[in-house]
């Protein structure tokens, strides 16, 4: 029996760490975009969620409609603020530098604890609470410095980002018994309708180079990422999760400045280095007591 556990545990630790090296690009792809923030929005959105629909008719055996209907109304909240959140996050990384963007979303399973306490009744610990006050003090360092680089609207995107993850994964725990998988594909058609609803998007802006990073981004990178990470968890603790989950806050940058040579300030990366110490702390203090809060990134 031992011998399973740790065979399930390696392999929830290698599915994890697959689908946070398929994620890691993600910035990299976006930042090689010609197209404006609504318009790669538009075609992210739908085609992940194209991608979840295919894959959803494959394992319901051609019948995804009661994949959908089975969310209830608390996935129709859920795929709201997916929306928003692949929303906000293409406009941040556009807008900020990618190390600002992803620092700052790294601060999301804090912010969930919180929401857990203050939502769902359930318990924070105090090294939660001090590893909160630690990051926000970071994180504020990083908007000060936007503020006088002129990137502070980005910054602030990626801030919402944060707050929405936030919102979306205490749904996830107030209802773990459904498969939210359907609605994070709801939430991508919201997010592409959002866009040509109000005009935002231009769907045929597209030069050669767009369609073909656009194909690998919403045809490979988001949907194949989020979806060894959801499936991840099942098998390893939730510390483990947001341990692996940093890779991104560290590799997402890296890519970035070694492909476009695009690097944050002396401040911002400080900063942001003091950001990802403390949640490295943080997630082993909470791996040791085997509970705590995860995220994923939409």
């Amino acid at each position: 029996m031992a011998g399973v556990h740790i065979s399930e545990h390696m392999k929830g630790l290698a599915i994890t760490s697959a689908g946070v090296l398929v994620l890691s690009p993600d910035a990299l792809l976006l930042r090689m975009l010609s197209i404006d923030s609504w318009t790669t929005v538009m075609w992210r959105s739908l085609l992940m969620s194209l991608v979840l629909l295919a894959a959803m008719a494959i394992v319901e055996r051609g019948r995804p409609w009661a994949a959908f209907r089975g969310v209830g109304r608390w996935g129709l909240l859920s795929s709201i603020l997916y929306a928003a959140n692949a929303t906000s996050f293409v406009y941040s990384i556009h807008n900020t530098a990618v190390a600002n963007t992803l620092v700052i979303i790294a601060c999301s399973p804090l912010i969930a604890a919180v929401f857990s306490r203050i939502f769902l009744g359930e318990r924070v610990a105090p090294e939660t609470w001090i590893a909160t006050t630690l990051v926000a003090v970071g994180i504020a360092v990083v908007f000060w410095d936007g503020l006088g680089r002129g990137t502070l609207h980005g910054d602030l995107a990626a801030l919402a980002t944060a707050f929405f993850l936030a919102g979306n994964f205490t749904i996830l725990r107030f209802r773990k018994h459904i498969n939210m998988i359907p609605a994070t594909a709801l939430g991508g058609f919201w997010a592409a309708l959002a866009m040509l609803g109000l005009g935002l998007a231009a769907p045929f802006s597209l030069n050669e180079q767009d369609v073909l990073v656009m194909a690998l981004l919403g045809l490979v990178v988001v949907p194949l990422a989020f979806g060894l990470i959801t499936i991840g968890p099942r098998y390893i603790t939730a510390p483990e999760v947001g341990l692996l989950l940093l890779l991104e806050t560290v590799l997402g940058p890296l890519w970035v400045w070694l492909a476009l040579n695009e690097r944050a300030s002396d401040t911002a990366l400080m900063a942001g280095g003091f950001v990802v110490a403390t949640l490295l702390v943080y997630f082993t203090v909470r791996l040791r007591r085997q509970q705590g809060p995860v995220w994923v990134r939409s």
